[in-house]
């Protein structure tokens, strides 16, 4: 293309917007949303809203390392910049080959995230990009490097200028502007700064090489070092402050053979293998962690099905609470957090609602104890990848110094789930059974977000992705470190890449003695349709995995029985009323006691209900002990009889009712004989109850009309509850629908805004409404009917929006103007009241 044929250079970032397609803006709306929350009126106002500093530090933010670095030296670089400036800031005078090949690629992202504008021979970073990352003494530049030569002495006398000058063996000049346009001459060619450095002092040398990479100030005494006073005297150190000098930037590029940093990233760090184990044994680890997972869930809920530990008053579980979750479920406490939080964000449990609220399951959890295994681990793991709240947190302290706790507020980050989903990407980058270097996870992470500044010094990224690790382990996305096939497709991901030969392991935890140097595309989240979609797909490979629930036991001589797997419901149940859980692991052991046998007694069972319950599930005979147990707890079951008066005993067999009150632990039950066989008490029925079970006796509560009250244990439900719902980071990245229709409403505003007018007829300036009276306004459309011509009107809609539009009326009736709106693209009609105003278009307006 001829100079002749070259479209003009863009003159604003309006107008480089203005040059570009849809589909380029589309990109820019999609990696921006912000821009589009609520849709802007024209290009100009896209513009605008693009170099608001909330908007432009958002997209810093989310730049990768490289792409950080070429923003932050366009921001020591001239403005404009040629393209061989930034290529010289970037890769030296040693012209580093891979950060050659990778600045184009990095210019052209920053180009289209809207931070830079402008052709190569003018590259422009917006100006509050410039302004955050250009450095200033109270905000040092990521480069390390300080200012030029102009900015250090804008302050300086003009004599002290020329003596500079001089000392530098430059020849002094009339004005301060050509004497400061020398010196920065003399910085920035390398042949003549080699020959003025050759005579310096060693240990001046020693301070500027202190400076070189940053900070670039300095203190000063009134009376220089002569080390110091070489410098100064030259210009190679500037005053800037009482008692404070800089290294001017030439002098600092120059001492770093033209690098803006001193290690620049163009490539992303590769994420290492640390073990290989064959496929099998990774997907068979990870669903015996996936069934650990449902069982713990399960456990948990059981333990809190009469109802849970209290509601604090701000919010969520006491530290007391959580330590007896942690006690029985056998885990950490940090790893009981973990298992709450999930059940919560998963909809499993709630808070009451009660004045005396407490937390509880909630009736989504009895429908997802009917669904198979593998559809249970999948909505779990589903809840786990969306989920903000983040269990890591629980014991830190927020910006308030108050302790976080489970289930409390303030647990929500939103960038979890980004976090958790590009952990598991890089996993699905290996090869299948490949388990990653943690270490190197981390640093790929730190270079795609890099840090910026102390104000997220803390790195939470770095924790939140070394919890995801943990996290997809404890549920059984990951075996032994690896991702399984069921997190694979849970990620919607392609099959693995193939190792070479020379990555092959010999066997099961070997190490790979190389690195893996291939580059995957990255796995961008899956819509809600999507990732049902593939959470029944990884469903689907987990369920040949998980254990076949069984439907007997083994009972044995000493009042226990093993499962040997996992119980199938009414048959798990049962046994958790009859029996208590001794021990669990790959087999659970179940022991029987009288305290046990009453309890299902009390549930409405019969002695002979249980024999035959235990004959016809045991692989085994039924042990006489344990036949003992039963018809001797049963015989005694129901002997005594408790009801309410505030409370009373009765017993056909006086001898008994003796017996208790000659019994001093009865003392504390205030009990009197009212008749031969009837004891009243002073304790309540509950109290009783349990007062004559510690002194051995089997006693039944009794209704008032005498029947034995049945005490199943009735669970406890809050009322129906929507899982919580995720903190969005930041406005949701919009679909094809609306990005289609922003797109639309964009071209339109443009279009109306920027049309030529009619001399004489322009309206208001400054973008404003075009404005004209009534009777102008009928007359102007009028004439534009039988012309035909376009015209250019403001309006404002029934809600008080006002817009600007290109119309070709067709038609003027009623109040109404029938039209053909450009900006629309269809024909509609509007309310002449409504229209604020009118202008003629130019002849040549396309």
């Amino acid at each position: 293309m001829s100079t002749e044929d070259r479209p003009p250079a863009p003159r604003s970032l309006a107008e480089a917007l203005r040059a570009r397609g849809d589909a380029s803006l589309g990109a820019l709306l999609r990696s921006r949303p912000d821009l589009i929350t609520p849709v802007p009126t024209d290009l100009t106002q896209l513009a605008t809203r693009a170099g608001t500093r909330a908007s432009v530090v958002r997209a810093l933010e989310r730049l990768d390392r490289f792409a950080l670095q070429t923003a932050e030296a366009l921001a020591v670089a001239a403005d404009p910049a040629a393209y061989g400036e930034l290529l010289g800031l970037m890769a030296g005078d040693d012209a580093d080959p891979a950060v050659v090949a990778a600045l184009p690629h990095a210019l052209d992202g920053l180009r289209e995230q809207a931070l830079v504008w402008g052709d190569d021979d003018r590259l422009r970073l917006v100006r509050t990009a410039r302004e955050l990352l250009a450095p200033s003494p109270q905000h040092p530049s990521p480069t390390g490097l300080g200012p030029t030569v102009q900015e250090a002495t804008a302050g300086m006398s003009p004599g002290r200028i020329q003596e500079i000058v001089t000392a530098a063996g430059l020849a002094s000049t009339h004005d301060s502007v050509s004497a400061v346009t020398a010196l920065a001459g003399l910085f920035t060619d390398r042949s003549r700064m080699a020959e003025l450095l050759a005579d310096a002092p060693a240990d001046s040398l020693d301070v500027l090489e202190r400076l070189v990479w940053g900070p670039p100030y300095g203190q000063v005494t009134a009376d220089p070092a002569p080390r110091l006073r070489w410098l100064l005297d030259r210009g190679l150190l500037l005053p800037t402050a009482p008692g404070t000098v800089v290294l001017p930037r030439e002098v600092a590029l120059h001492l770093r053979r033209g690098l803006a940093h001193r290690t620049p990233e163009p490539v992303p760090p590769v994420v290492e293998t640390a073990a290989v184990h064959r496929p099998q044994v990774v997907d068979s680890a990870a669903a015996g962690q996936a069934y650990t997972a449902l069982a713990t869930v399960e456990e948990l809920l059981k333990d809190w099905d009469e109802g849970g530990p209290a509601v604090l008053r701000a919010g969520g579980l006491s530290v007391r609470d959580l330590k007896r979750t942690a006690v029985a479920l056998d885990v950490p406490e940090p790893v009981a957090a973990f298992w709450v939080e999930l059940a919560y964000a998963a909809g499993l449990i709630a808070s009451d609602g009660e004045a005396d609220e407490r937390y509880a399951a909630t009736p989504a959890y009895d429908e997802w104890l009917e669904l198979p295994a593998a559809e249970r681990w999948s909505l779990l793991v589903t809840a786990w990848l969306a989920a903000t709240r983040t269990a890591g947190l629980v014991g830190g302290r927020d910006a308030k110094d108050r302790t976080l706790s489970a289930l409390g507020p303030g647990l929500d980050r939103s960038a979890a789930p980004e976090v958790r989903h590009r952990v598991l990407a890089l996993l699905a980058g290996l090869p299948e059974g490949a388990a990653p270097a943690a270490g190197s996870v981390l640093a790929r992470l730190r270079w795609e977000r890099p840090l910026r500044g102390e104000r997220r010094e803390d790195d939470l990224r770095g924790r939140l992705a070394e919890w995801a690790l943990s996290e997809a382990e404890q549920l059984g996305v990951t075996g032994r470190g690896a991702l399984s096939a069921q997190g694979r497709a849970l990620l919607g991901a392609p099959a693995a890449p193939v190792p070479g030969p020379e990555a092959e392991p010999s066997g099961p935890g070997d190490k790979l003695p190389v690195h893996h140097h291939h580059r995957t595309t990255p796995l961008v989240p899956l819509s809600p349709a999507e990732q049902a979609v593939a959470s029944a797909a990884a469903a689907r490979l987990l369920a040949p995995l998980l254990p076949e629930p069984l439907d007997h036991v083994l009972l044995q001589a000493d009042l226990t029985a093993v499962a040997p797997g996992p119980l199938r419901r009414p048959l798990a149940d049962m046994l958790g009323v009859l029996a208590d859980v001794e021990s669990k692991g790959g087999a659970t052991v179940y022991r029987f006691t009288p305290g046990s046998v009453r309890r299902a007694l009390d549930a409405g069972q019969a002695a002979s209900d249980l024999h035959a319950f235990l004959a016809a599930h045991s692989r085994t005979p039924v042990p006489q002990p344990l036949e003992y147990l039963i018809d001797d707890v049963a015989r005694r079951h129901g002997h005594l009889r408790v009801g309410a008066a505030s409370a009373y005993v009765r017993c056909d067999d006086d001898a008994v009712l003796s017996e208790i009150l000659a019994d001093k632990r009865a003392a504390g039950l205030g009990l009197r004989r009212l008749a031969p066989t009837v004891l009243a008490a002073q304790a309540d029925p509950a109290g009783l109850l349990e007062g004559l079970r510690a002194m051995g006796f089997a006693p039944a509560a009794e209704s008032a009309e005498g029947d034995v009250l049945i005490t199943r244990a009735l669970a406890h439900r809050t009322p129906p509850r929507t899982a919580p719902e995720p903190v969005p980071d930041g406005p949701p990245v919009p679909d094809d629908t609306l990005l289609s229709a922003a797109l639309r409403a964009i071209r339109a505003g443009d279009l109306a805004s920027t049309t030529p007018r009619k001399p004489g007829s322009v309206p208001a300036a400054n973008g404003e409404l075009p404005r004209t009276g009534a009777a102008e306004t009928l007359a102007t459309m009028q004439a534009a009917v039988l012309t035909g011509e376009a015209l250019w009107i403001g309006y404002v809609n029934a809600e008080g929006a006002a817009s600007q539009r290109v119309i070709a009326p067709i038609r003027v009736e009623g109040g109404f103007v029938t039209a053909y709106d450009h900006t629309a693209d269809e024909v509609r009609t509007y309310p002449l009241h409504r229209i604020t105003g009118v202008a003629e278009l130019a002849d040549d307006a396309g």
